[in-house]
This record gives structure tokens, C-alpha cells and sequence, in this order.
């Protein structure tokens, strides 16, 4: 088998269109997600710290000079991606909550022999060496 026709046998498996459908879906997912935190969740959270806004949050290590950027630590932003962090995983937990729930239950395992009988099968096998 040729490198090519490995290769495309590899694209075309099942997990890889999945894996790949999946990347697409959860950048647009993203976007989607940091619009309501920025312009829905976080004002009103803004508005009940007495109108902080997180993203402008920072601790200036050196300012700025003439043109030299300031260094800062941009704490501010971190608190807006936990915040997203928080809402995607919840999200993405009542998606599977929901799903499950959609999905039939598994077939039940078929009952096993009970003790009893695999010590039967036991005694049987000993009884025959």
C-alpha cells in the first residue's frame, strides 16, 4: 500500500472527520461564547463591583516610555477567560446532559453463571485431572 493511499484511508476514518468537524464547531463555539461573556455576563458584573471593567485589570511592572510598550500583568483578562472557561464547560455539560438523555439506554449485559454454577465448572475440572 502506497503513502498516499494510507494517507487517505486515514482522512477519510471515521474519528478524523469527526475530530475535525468537532475543531470547527468549537472555534465558532468560542466566538460565540466570549461575545456573551464580554457583552452580556460582564457588564452587569462590572456594574455590581461598582462598574469595574475586568479586561482593563492589570498590575504595571514598568510603565510606558516614550516608545517602549509598558509591561503589565493583564490579571483582568485572566478573570474574563476563567470566567469563559466556566461557562463553555457548563455549556458543554448541559449539551451532554442533554444528549445522554436522548440517547436509549444500553442493553442490559446478559446475567453471567452464578457462583454456584462456576464452582460446579470448578469441581467438574478438577474432578477430571
Amino acid at each position: 500500500m502506497s503513502i498516499i493511499s494510507e494517507f487517505k484511508t486515514f482522512l477519510m476514518r471515521g474519528n478524523v472527520i469527526d475530530l475535525a468537524v468537532g475543531v470547527v464547531i468549537g472555534g465558532a463555539f468560542g466566538k460565540i461564547v466570549t461575545a456573551l461573556v464580554d457583552n452580556i455576563i460582564m457588564p452587569p458584573i462590572g456594574l455590581l463591583t461598582g462598574g469595574v471593567d475586568f479586561s482593563q485589570l492589570k498590575w504595571v511592572l514598568k510603565p510606558a516610555v516614550g516608545d517602549v510598550a509598558e509591561v503589565a500583568i493583564s490579571y483582568g483578562l485572566f478573570i474574563n477567560t476563567l470566567i469563559q472557561f466556566v461557562i463553555i464547560g457548563a455549556a458543554i455539560f448541559m449539551v451532554v446532559k442533554a444528549i445522554n438523555r436522548l440517547m436509549p439506554p444500553p442493553p442490559a449485559a446478559p446475567a453471567g453463571p452464578t457462583e454456584a454454577e462456576l464452582l460446579a465448572d470448578i469441581l467438574a475440572e478438577l474432578k477430571k485431572k
